[in-house]
């Protein structure tokens, strides 16, 4: 026969303890939610198909002629969910009009702002573009864009923050997923257009804001050894 002192002391217990399982879980579905990724222009390569995401940033990377670079403005989380340009890698379309000239290459680029959705608050973006650079031989792809889409802005770590203007503030935002608002990120250390550094890993969060998997797994692991031994004391008894 079940002991009626225990099961009084299991129900309450295990209600306990379920309930806070259930607030871990939502912890952690907030926390996923929160925040969505880093406002930012990325910076691509077209491979003359498809576009690559660039290993370089524009101010180090120095193209060949005929080359074919793209940049987009978006809120990413990385560059594996990075936004693309929106106009194919085409050389012979961009520079149709720009013929070669000795002593100079030309270097096509694709301007995509993004869409209203990763616009910052009060902006709209400019309709995308493209523009054939004709620059001298060493050139690097932040001269080439220079010499087409001016102006540009730089923070103090030559991370590309606008071109032609736009936008007009900000510079590698982290963007809340809820509500849409954003908060400074750290300045990229390279000088290349790729997501901003996150150092919020500290191994108490899981970078969105919100406890990590692994403290709440253990927590609810020592409720549940707590919860056996007083049962297994009562039942003793």
């Amino acid at each position: 026969m079940r002991n009626p002192a225990v099961a009084r002391l299991r129900n309450p217990l295990v209600a306990l303890l379920a309930a806070l399982v259930a607030a871990s879980a939502v912890l952690l579905g907030a926390g996923s939610a929160e925040a969505s990724g880093y406002r930012y222009w990325s910076f691509w390569e077209g491979n003359g198909k498809n576009w690559e995401y660039a290993t370089q940033g524009p101010s180090l990377l120095r193209p060949d002629d005929g080359a074919v670079q793209g940049f987009r403005f978006a809120v990413s989380e990385d560059s594996g969910d990075a936004a693309q340009p929106r106009r194919a890698p085409d050389f012979g379309t961009i520079c149709a009009g720009t013929p070669a000239k000795d002593g100079q290459k030309r270097v096509a680029l694709v301007i995509d702002p993004g869409t209203a959705a990763d616009a910052p608050d009060g902006e709209k973006p400019p309709a995308p573009r493209t523009a054939c650079a004709q620059v001298a031989p060493d050139a690097s792809s932040a001269e080439a864009l220079a010499a087409v889409a001016k102006p540009l802005r730089y923070d103090s770590s030559a991370m590309l923050c606008a071109i032609s203007g736009y936008p007009k503030a900000g510079c590698g935002e982290q963007v809340s997923g809820e509500d849409g608002s954003a908060k400074p990120s750290a300045p990229a250390e390279t000088g290349e257009t790729s997501k901003p550094a996150d150092d919020s890993d500290d191994g108490s969060s899981d970078g969105a804001g919100g406890p990590s998997v692994g403290l709440l797994v253990g927590i609810a692991a020592v409720l549940l050894l707590g919860v056996a031994a007083v049962v297994q004391a009562r039942r003793r008894r």
